[in-house]
């Protein structure tokens, strides 16, 4: 994928521990690459947050728990059917 320069303003111990992360552990080959691994674990965590929340809210929605009731009926027999005993 091609790199895009972009500038960004951190802070001096922002920056710190990005050059520790790269060069002292060795976390990624570069400081480039420690904030891309950064960036992309905010987002997966952000992400399977607003999961967590999607499927906390489904569990208090009596339309949901119905509609889910009525799969797990629907299927009952197809699951016997095909999963093993």
């Amino acid at each position: 994928m091609p790199k895009e320069k972009r500038t960004y303003n951190l802070t001096p111990r922002t920056v710190r521990a990005v050059r520790e992360l790269a060069d002292e552990y060795h976390a990624a080959a570069t400081q480039d690459a420690v904030i891309e691994l950064a960036v992309d674990e905010l987002k997966r965590r952000l992400g399977e947050q607003i999961e967590a929340d999607a499927w906390a809210a489904a569990a208090g929605d009596l339309d949901f728990i119905g509609e889910v009731k009525d799969l797990e009926d629907a299927y009952r027999s197809a699951d016997r059917d095909t999963w093993p005993a």
